[in-house]
Parts: structure tokens; C-alpha cells; sequence
């Protein structure tokens, strides 16, 4: 039987919303993932789904905790606490996304970013566990990035959109005009995997010495530079589905030692590591959300 309280738990993506069954440990014990579509059907899918598996290992959660992309409103005080705000995913502006689920399921909810999530979770049981300071990086369908600072997460009841920062172009990357709906180029805009796909397909099936992976590692060891050079972080984890090239982290480490310019003394190895707790990272961080407030 799993340690209590059992937390209902949510990684809510633009491509699919990674659900699951979380015990206070943070050991998941059940996991499924329902793809994203309209705002309808994926969550009465997400609680149907839910409320099967409810029955199926004879829980009844304390909470349900949400790690959620966005724009979105983490603030607990706010009337729009919950919602989805001014995102570039079509159809999810104003999606109420909390407060459905939780009537849905008849239970509490707590909600944080997708990435301030996954930072705790990592800074809880992950690759970060010894920092005093950290940042978590996604790269997937976007970019995002949470941050941990001085004892809190950085802009709250805000957060971050460090995926819209403005990065130099590659030089064999000038004429890509990036994908992000709002900002064309900017950091998500050529080097989510959103971008990898539009310019050269598949990423799964891009061998490790394609161009794309250096011009990848490029922009995203800009990033890296200039969270560290903003902060002075102890870590920077780099997780979500464009890791799963496992090459592309080297990379990045090597270019951002490069771009430091022995400026500092700081390595890229031990600087940027990848997501100890994998993809599971938001669904943990999910129930963390909760167990914290449970606590």
C-alpha cells in the first residue's frame, strides 16, 4: 500500500498531460498520459481517467496537484487562481484548468508552473538536492524556466518566461524565421523541439553529428550563460522530451564553457545536469505542490 496521503498528480503539457498516482515519498505508483487536445475533451478525459484509477488501487486522494504549462495563475489569492491565461496554445486561453478538475474530482487543488514544480521536486529528490540555488529548464513543445533564489521561487505569486528571451543567432540558422505564435525567434522559437521539427523533422531521427544538435546547443548553452551570469546558480537542470538525445547535453556544457570564455570559474559539466527524476519530474513536482501545503 503507498505511504498517505495519496496525491492525484498533473504534468500538464501543450502535447499531453502526464497523470498519475503519488504517495508523500514521492514514489509514483501509477502513471498514464492522456494527449492534449481541446480543453473539453482532454480534461474530462484526465478525470475519467482519474476516477478509474481511484477505483482500480482503492484510494481516496488528499489533493490533487497540478504542474501546468502557460501563461497561468499560480496566485492561491487571485479569483483567476488556477486558470490559463494569455497562452499561445490554441484554444487554451482562459481555461479554468484547476478549478474544472477539481470539481471533477471532488478535491482540492494546488497549482504551480510546470517548471517551478519539476525545480522543487528536483531540489527535493533530484539533481539538485545539495543546491542552494537552482534553475530548471524545459525543452519540449516549449521553453520554460523556474528559478530558486534566497530561499523562494522567483516571481511569485509570478513566474518566469525566460522562454521568450532573445538569443544571437547561429550562423548557419539566419534565414529560420522560429516558431513561437507571439515572437518568432526567440529562445522557444528556435530551439524548442517545436523548432527542431519544423526545420529538419523528426528529432528522433536526427543521427548525433546532424547540424541541428550544435545549432540546439548553441542557443540553449546561451541560455544557460545567462541564468548563470543573471544569478550565480549552484545548478541548472535541463529536462523535458528533447533530452531524450542524450548527446545534446555534452554539447551544450562544452559550448557554454566556450561562450564563459574562462570569464569565470565555472564548469559546464558540473553546472548542467540533466533531470535526475526524468520525465516523471512535473508529475512528482505536482504532488510536491500539494504535500507541501498538505504538510
Amino acid at each position: 500500500m503507498p505511504t498517505h496521503p495519496v496525491i492525484a498528480a498533473i504534468d500538464a503539457g501543450g502535447t499531453s498531460f502526464n497523470c498519475g498516482l503519488v504517495d508523500a515519498d514521492g514514489d509514483v505508483f501509477a502513471t498514464w498520459r492522456v494527449a492534449t487536445s481541446s480543453p473539453d475533451e482532454t480534461l474530462t478525459a484526465v478525470a475519467d481517467a482519474f476516477l478509474d484509477a481511484f477505483a482500480y488501487h482503492s484510494v481516496q486522494p488528499a489533493a490533487l496537484g497540478i504542474a501546468s504549462f502557460g501563461p497561468v495563475d499560480i496566485d492561491p489569492r487571485s479569483d483567476t487562481y488556477g486558470t490559463i491565461t494569455g497562452t499561445a496554445k490554441p484554444g487554451w486561453q482562459d481555461t479554468a484548468l484547476g478549478p474544472r478538475l477539481s470539481q471533477a474530482l471532488d478535491l482540492p487543488f494546488h497549482l504551480e508552473t510546470d517548471v517551478n514544480a519539476a525545480l522543487i521536486a528536483e531540489m527535493r529528490w533530484g539533481a539538485a538536492r545539495d543546491a542552494a540555488s537552482a534553475a530548471y529548464m524545459t525543452v519540449g513543445t516549449g521553453i520554460g524556466v523556474g528559478l530558486y533564489l534566497n530561499g523562494g521561487l522567483v516571481g511569485h505569486p509570478g513566474h518566469p518566461e525566460f522562454g521568450h528571451i532573445r538569443v544571437a543567432r547561429h550562423d548557419q540558422d539566419l534565414d529560420f524565421p522560429g516558431v513561437c505564435a507571439l515572437h518568432g525567434d526567440c529562445l522557444e522559437g528556435l530551439a524548442s523541439a517545436e523548432a527542431v521539427w519544423a526545420r529538419w523533422g523528426d528529432p528522433a531521427a536526427l543521427p548525433a553529428d546532424h547540424l541541428a544538435w550544435e545549432i540546439e546547443a548553441y542557443y540553449l548553452a546561451q541560455a544557460c550563460l545567462n541564468l548563470y551570469l543573471a544569478t550565480r546558480l549552484d545548478r541548472i537542470v535541463i529536462g523535458g522530451g528533447l533530452l531524450q538525445a542524450a548527446h545534446l547535453l555534452p554539447r551544450v556544457a562544452v559550448q557554454f564553457d566556450q561562450l564563459v570564455s574562462n570569464y569565470l570559474p565555472v564548469s559546464g559539466r558540473t553546472l548542467i545536469v540533466p533531470a535526475r527524476l526524468g520525465l516523471r519530474s512535473g508529475v512528482i513536482g505536482g504532488a510536491l505542490v500539494a504535500l507541501n501545503q498538505l504538510s
